[in-house]
């Protein structure tokens, strides 16, 4: 092999050369081989601290006896479960390596180099990603303020205002991470209906299991109405089958077909099929971690308020909190406590960071940490 230099950058397409990968929250094994530490609570990823459904461990478990088989390229007892539960035809239905390889089926199907998708500031991490790699112009909308009923939240006035004739995908989270926040079934339906049918718009529902409030939409009963929405859903969040990687969409079945034709051959595995259609059929399992969230969420946000730290209001298995000291030197001290969080300035919240709701003794020993750390810097 020659040694000579080679600049393999320059033959990168054009979207790629400036793209900045993804940063996932820092595994245990990470952290235990960096400093040493043991007995490591991982509060940074949105998992669910009460884990997977029983019955998805044994649908795994039985499954492993056809480790040798390729697995159902169309997944049709999954589609089938998903059509059954939401009443939709499984045409209407995408399966993807987590509701991230959707994300990436529209990129590639609706977006190009001529083309602009259009996404709010604080928005997940993903939606530049996807748009840039394929060469799409990105359109960043304005969040709205610190001070505003959602903090840093979508501004859906501001992202209209960046629809133009060159649109093809707005990503919308709802709720968003990192900020938690949510938008209404008035205020969102309103905006759909503004939206060209020719611009695709993705409604990124990857913690809707979590919210409560009363007046956020029911989006399935959209997509007759609107043929150019197209839902996004996981297993990773509530499910607790973030491990298997297994998401999905509903959408208009011409869209569905458009992003089946990009979709690669088995990329959703044998484990992850069986393990999604089995929890399905465990409602109880979804109620008791619905249940344990709200109770984390009220244990963590009253210690906020009694520690006197700024946090953004959140629906999600998850909140953003903000402390007198630099965002860098909280996340390293907690680190040292053996508290994996997720600093988020690269989400253009400076000093701010996630932490995800875990069991009660999980978040208590987060607080008591904080508190520890909080008082020591002031």
């Amino acid at each position: 092999m020659s040694k000579q230099s080679h600049n393999f950058t320059a033959l990168a397409v054009e979207g790629v050369r400036t793209l900045q990968p993804y940063a996932p929250g820092k595994p245990i094994s990470e952290l235990q081989r960096e400093y040493g530490v043991s007995d490591i609570v991982k509060l940074a990823s949105n998992e669910n601290p009460l884990g997977s459904s029983p019955r998805a461990l044994d649908a795994c478990r039985a499954a492993l006896q056809e480790l040798e088989l390729y697995p159902d390229g169309n997944g049709f007892a999954l589609k089938q479960a998903l059509a059954d539960k939401y009443a939709v035809d499984s045409a209407c239905i995408t399966l993807g390596n987590g509701s991230n390889d959707i994300l990436e089926f529209v990129a590639r199907v609706f977006l190009s180099p001529r083309y602009n998708a259009v996404f709010s500031r604080h928005a997940f991490a993903v939606y530049p990603l996807v748009s840039q790699a394929v060469g799409a112009t990105l359109h960043v909308a304005a969040a709205n303020s610190a001070d505003a009923a959602m903090p840093y939240g979508h501004n859906l006035d501001n992202m209209r205002a960046l629809v133009d004739a060159d649109t093809r995908v707005i990503f919308i989270a709802n709720p968003n991470n990192p900020t938690g926040t949510w938008l209404d079934a008035d205020s969102l339906e309103s905006f759909i209906r503004d939206v060209p049918v020719n611009v695709i718009i993705v409604l990124d529902e990857a913690y809707v299991e979590y919210v409560r409030e009363k007046d956020y939409p029911n989006s399935l009963a959209w997509i007759d109405k609107h043929p150019n929405l197209v839902i996004t859903r996981t297993f990773s969040k509530v499910y607790g089958l973030a491990g298997l990687r297994i998401g999905y969409s509903i959408s208009h079945p011409d869209i569905a077909d458009l992003l089946n034709r990009v979709r690669q051959p088995f990329n959703t595995n044998t484990l992850a099929q069986v393990a999604a259609t089995a929890a399905l059929a465990d409602p109880e399992h979804i109620d008791r971690s619905v249940e344990a969230n709200a109770s984390g969420m009220q244990q963590i946000t009253t210690a906020f308020e009694r520690m006197g730290l700024e946090y953004i209001p959140s629906v999600g298995n998850f909140v953003s909190f903000k402390t007198a000291l630099p965002e860098a030197q909280v996340y390293e001290s907690m680190l040292r406590e053996g508290i994996i969080i997720r600093p988020i300035g690269n989400y253009d919240l400076a000093d701010f960071l996630r932490v995800t709701i875990g069991t009660e003794q999980q978040n208590e020993r987060f607080l008591k940490a904080l508190m520890k750390i909080t008082e020591a810097g002031s």
